[in-house]
């Protein structure tokens, strides 16, 4: 066995020791939860009848009470091309779990945003608040008492983290993430790359992008590139809380429905009446925390999630920051190089070996946690299995080991040999504040700049700015008012052909912002989630066109290289008004309660002292 890596083992140290005491009080709630929280056997005979008044065929098994009753939370809509194979699920799941005589029944269903249709737009500004509404209606769902374990449906950005936030909460019953898979591979990620930029250059027009656009998200399933959806689905993994080889495999084949039969069954397996019990709050442990960030830095993973893991940690009583990403960062090699940050898609990262291949190769390397409770297996090295067909299993499945080299180093490498020697998320400080610089998807050169700033307050004046021909220098763009108590911390992802484009041209161009960028960040030097944010005095609101801005992720800097006396004295910018509408209004309670983007930016967790 080999022997944890020493950063490693001093962060998850150090995150045991500041999570002592809201761990031992999350973990005393969920016992008395389990012991005296509100469940089947404890509702009224009015309670109970109307929990069960329309549930068919299995209205028999739930008044015997003798088997698992599933909570199905899903977050179906079929708008959103991830989530739309989920509208079958619950009828699946209901035949899957009667074969081993349990039932399931719909607890509820969540909001599924897709921030790829409101990336740019205004109704971005509900997207990370989603998360909240999300976790709130999970709760809502499970409040009921009608289920010993639960099925939650949900891949893309907000949707995961909010399912988990939601469903800690009920931490004593026990709980699998049941994906769909990303839709098949389109047209190439370096093609549909150019289209973009050629459109931002005006050389090609709305019908060419939209078909370019349109080849590469063109049915059911996971948008293809490494985003925060797909990201999502890597640290399910890693934390063990899908079955095994769960998240890659497309949604409409015969494999795809057997791992969720699989699931299913499973479920059945590890609730309190069993000899196996597997709580989700026991689960989602301080080990399985450091293990999202581990994978999360090995795989070039999305940016967002040094806002939703902080936040899914408080969920579990676990207290993570920024310095702890950092100190990872600087021990955890990057093993994958997936679309943004290579040229294969996770279909193609899948073919290469895929999570088995990094479960198995980080264990090896000391650097994941291999003695977690997952929801399937004896260790999370139970996890690093590929599962296909086969007649002589109860299931239908069989399982293959990891293979033992990647079928593409191009794309998957093993620690020993990566592509950086490094994570690629860094936290910068500076008299700016703290901020998060992605470096993964960009080359060394690019990692440190000093160049005047250019200030905005709307993504849309940059994009104005650039058409008119003002950015044509070498310049550090800054864009403040964009956190979570301003305007709901939207993505800025569609500045992101622009400003290469300026790269392109041979100019030093960087971004620095307290708005967030997509998962699918790319090759522009960023410092991103800048917290304070610039509602409520952060030092943004300070900058003025010409400072020089010093951005390094080499240094770990962020400073405006200003005269402190004169720095001092300025008055902080006033955010800009906003009309609102697009529903934004409803959220203000939201943005006015919100903590910051290291803390996981919630109004709902701030609210509720965890």
């Amino acid at each position: 066995m080999t022997d944890l890596h020493p950063v490693i083992a001093a962060v998850t140290e150090r995150v045991v020791a500041r999570s002592r005491d809201g761990r031992r009080a999350y973990l005393d709630m969920i016992d008395r939860e389990r012991e005296a929280g509100v469940h089947r056997p404890m509702l009224a005979c009015g309670n109970l009848a109307h929990g069960f008044a329309a549930s068919g065929e299995d209205k028999s098994a739930i008044i015997a009470g003798r088997a698992m009753n599933i909570g199905i939370v899903t977050a179906y809509n079929d708008m959103l091309s991830a989530h739309q194979p989920y509208g079958r699920y619950p009828e699946q799941i209901k035949l899957f779990a009667r074969e081993v005589g349990a039932t399931a029944q719909v607890a509820g269903g969540t909001p599924a945003m897709c921030d790829g249709v409101t990336q740019g737009q205004r109704g971005m500004e509900l997207s990370l608040f989603s998360r909240d509404a999300i976790a709130l209606a999970t709760a809502v769902g499970l409040s009921h008492g009608m289920f010993e374990g639960a099925a939650l449906l949900g891949i893309c950005d907000k949707i995961v983290p909010g399912l988990l936030i939601g469903a800690l909460r009920f931490g004593h019953l026990p709980m699998i993430l049941i994906p769909a898979g990303p839709m098949p591979s389109g047209l190439a990620n370096k093609e549909k790359q150019r289209i973009r930029q050629l459109y931002a250059e005006g050389k090609v027009g709305r019908a060419e992008l939209l078909e370019s656009e349109s080849a590469s998200y063109h049915g059911a399933g996971t948008c293809t590139f490494y985003g925060t959806a797909n990201s999502n689905q890597m640290m399910m993994d890693v934390m063990g809380l899908h079955m095994p080889g769960a998240s890659f495999i497309n949604p409409g084949t015969k494999l795809r429905q057997a791992v969720t039969r699989a699931a299913v069954h499973r479920l059945t397996e590890i609730g309190w009446g069993g000899d196996d019990y597997r709580p989700l709050g026991r689960c989602i442990d301080e080990k399985a925390i450091i293990n999202a960030i581990v994978g999360l830095l090995a795989t070039g993973g999305s940016t967002n999630h040094a806002i939703h893991i902080p936040a899914m940690a408080r969920a579990a009583g676990i207290v993570v920051d920024w310095e702890d990403f950092d100190l990872l960062s600087g021990a955890v090699p990057l093993i994958a190089r997936v679309y943004p940050n290579g040229s294969g898609d996770v279909n193609h990262f899948h073919a290469a070996g895929g999570m088995s291949y990094v479960i198995s190769s980080l264990i090896d390397a000391g650097m994941l946690h291999d003695d977690i409770l997952t929801v399937s297996g004896t260790t999370l090295r139970d996890h690093a299995r590929d599962p296909k067909l086969s007649g002589q299993d109860d299931n239908g499945l069989v399982y293959d080991d990891a293979v033992a080299d990647s079928l593409d180093d191009t794309m998957l490498r093993k620690p020993a040999n990566p592509f950086q020697p490094d994570g690629g998320m860094r936290l910068v400080t500076g008299n700016l504040g703290r901020a998060t610089f992605k470096t993964s998807a960009v080359t060394p050169e690019r990692r440190t700049i000093e160049a005047p700033a250019r200030v905005f307050s709307d993504q849309d004046d940059v994009i104005a700015a650039f058409k008119a021909g003002e950015l044509e220098k070498d310049v550090v763009v800054v864009v403040r008012f964009q956190g979570p108590r301003a305007n709901g911390m939207p993505e800025l992802h569609k500045l992101t052909p622009p400003l290469g484009v300026l790269q392109d041209r041979g100019f030093k161009v960087a971004l620095v912002t307290d708005g967030r960028m997509s998962g699918a960040s790319g090759k522009v030097p960023a410092a991103i989630h800048l917290s304070p944010e610039g509602v409520g005095g952060g030092p943004i609101g300070r900058i003025r066109d010409g400072d020089v801005i010093r951005l390094s992720a080499e240094d770990g800097v962020l400073e405006a290289l200003v005269d402190p006396a004169e720095w001092e004295a300025r008055d902080e910018a006033l955010p800009p008004a906003d009309g609102l509408g697009t529903g934004r209004e409803l959220f203000a309670f939201m943005r006015h309660g919100a903590d910051g983007a290291e803390q996981g930016a919630s109004a709902m967790l701030a609210a509720a002292g965890l």
